[in-house]
């Protein structure tokens, strides 16, 4: 017998669940808290699949650096140690009892008072992780459901065991599947105004270490707060 649940039926029904569950969730707050108050939150999101290590270090002078006003709030998001499996963007369903942490992301980045994502990797041949992929892929579901990304800020950050080790091919990929979501990218600060955050891991283990990395980082952090600040105060 023909059946009709195709792969898109299939993520346009997942995928609107999971973001329609969390949008649900969030809707009576959201009504009590009445207007909108003039924070926004910046968040980081490290794809590094080894917690608390050079690209979360890296991350995280991006969003010190992204304080620029009082009324911005910034978290950092591991993904080290979460499952997010990239197949079920496919359509696949998942295995029973598999264990799925990837809604409790969709909350985190459906709030409305995120205004500004940091995507940040490490460059593995020439591209990011497959933790960063599969993250990206099973962003499908804000596609298949209310683009909750659209018009938010974001920038990349990749960090590479070379100088020039491919940082730059991993920002443009990962900014090509942001580009998908409708959000504004954005690249580092002047002086520079490169594409994004290019850091060298030397292999010591501390990236503070290298002075022209870190310069992208903190203007990449500079860069999404002022983008997102605009963005939100147009908006009021």
């Amino acid at each position: 017998m023909r059946t009709d649940f195709t792969r898109r039926k299939f993520m346009g029904a997942a995928g609107a669940t999971i973001v329609a569950g969390a949008t649900a969730a969030t809707a009576p707050a959201q009504a009590m808290a009445g207007p909108r108050t003039k924070t926004i939150r910046i968040l980081g999101i490290c794809c590094s699949p080894r917690k608390a290590k050079t690209t979360a270090a890296s991350l995280q002078v991006c969003l010190e650096a992204a304080r620029v006003d009082p009324g911005i709030e910034v978290e950092l998001i591991e993904l080290a140690g979460m499952n997010i499996d990239g197949s079920l963007a496919a359509g696949l369903p998942p295995a029973p009892g598999q264990k799925d942490d990837f809604p409790k992301l969709v909350t985190k980045l459906s709030d409305p008072k995120v205004a500004g994502i940091i995507i940040g990797t490490p460059v593995y041949f020439g591209n990011m992780t497959s933790l960063c992929k599969a993250f990206l892929d099973r962003c499908i579901a804000f596609r298949k459901s209310n683009f909750a990304l659209s018009n938010k800020v974001a920038g990349v950050l990749a960090v590479g065991g070379a100088r020039n080790g491919g940082q730059e091919l991993t920002i443009q990929s990962v900014q090509a599947a942001l580009l998908c979501q409708e959000m504004i990218i954005v690249g580092d600060a002047r002086p520079g105004a490169r594409i994004g955050a290019t850091v060298w891991n030397d292999g010591k283990g501390d990236v503070t270490r290298d002075e022209f990395g870190m310069t992208t980082a903190r203007n990449l952090g500079r860069r999404v707060a002022e983008v997102a600040l605009k963005i939100a105060a147009a908006g009021k």
